[in-house]
């Protein structure tokens, strides 16, 4: 993971186990119709920058399991589940063609990304960008502590746990921050290198892009399974894949919810637009640019995808 992506071809995927169930006549039939429903996600043509967002949580600790707090301040490593996960969440991902790949810097999203590189055909020799905006909440003196420790604490307060902040912990909305930050800059850059390449016939990448992404995400738990196509969106600038915690990815899904009004499945929920996705579960995205808008249009694929994890034993 130290070289720069490779250019040259990329292979078409045909379907691997697990991710499109059914016969060859019946995979054809469901990719087309994954392809077309992407391709519905964002109608309208000229002066549209459109990128995929994939954001995965990092695989089980030993303090996952146990219902320990670690926030930032504690950098447990991944169990030997979590690194069982790390290998199914790579193998579900294997066939996808990221462009950008970036993960907190604590150890367990470090030894996630690596073990979801692993099992990739096309990104094991990707650079990773560290950044430290993508860590965990910090949750000041109860990182350490049990779970129950903070909801009692919480209880003590009047609050409810997931708005209570600890002494020394971050608030929501700092953590909210931190990720709205981390967003716009994914942004620009993504609008800034979709500038860049302008020059230059994007047509074989954005096949490639959208063609991997969509023979496996939409036909997974909880994503959206009725769109309408009309064929006239243009393709994809970039496919982004990060790294993440659970508590932060929640404050992003609310970031998108509130701020951004991002339109989810209809068939989601609240309680599951609001729960903590278990361990290496993934969240897909649409992200739409129009030309002279200042915020861009967000559009969820999946929340908290899991399926991969059959057979895997899962942290709560």
């Amino acid at each position: 993971m130290a070289a720069e992506p490779a250019g040259g071809g990329v292979r078409k995927r045909r379907g691997a186990a697990g991710a499109v169930p059914g016969g060859s006549c019946g995979v054809r039939v469901k990719v087309r119709a994954a392809r077309a429903a992407f391709a519905s996600l964002c109608p309208g043509a000229g002066g549209m920058t459109r990128f995929a967002l994939t954001v995965v949580r990092h695989g089980e600790t030993r303090l996952n399991k146990e219902k320990i707090l670690q926030g930032q301040g504690i950098d447990e490593p991944l169990s030997e589940t979590g690194f069982k996960q790390a290998a199914a969440a790579g193998l579900f991902l294997n066939n996808v063609k990221f462009t950008h790949i970036f993960s907190s810097d604590l150890v367990r999203t470090k030894q996630t990304v690596h073990g979801i590189l692993e099992k990739s055909k096309f990104c094991k020799d990707m650079t990773v960008k560290y950044d430290s905006r993508l860590r965990e909440r910090k949750y000041g003196v109860a990182e350490g502590w049990p779970l129950s420790e903070l909801r009692a604490m919480a209880k003590a307060a009047g609050q409810e746990c997931p708005v209570f902040t600890p002494p020394g912990g971050e608030t929501l909305d700092q953590v909210k921050m931190r990720g709205k930050d981390f967003f716009e800059f994914l942004c620009q850059l993504i609008l800034k290198e979709a500038g860049q390449n302008e020059q230059f016939s994007q047509e074989a990448l954005s096949d490639c892009l959208e063609s991997s992404l969509a023979e496996i995400f939409p036909l997974g738990k909880n994503c959206a399974s009725q769109f309408n196509s009309d064929g006239g969106a243009p393709g994809l600038a970039a496919s982004v894949l990060v790294v993440s915690h659970g508590a932060y990815m929640r404050s992003l899904l609310d970031y998108f919810l509130t701020d951004l009004k991002c339109s989810f499945p209809v068939t989601l929920s609240r309680s599951e637009l609001t729960s903590v996705s278990p361990n290496t579960g993934m969240s897909v995205f649409i992200i739409n640019f129009e030309k002279g808008e200042v915020k861009p249009t967000t559009q969820c694929v999946c929340v908290n995808l899991q399926g991969h994890l059959t057979g895997v034993t899962k942290a709560h």
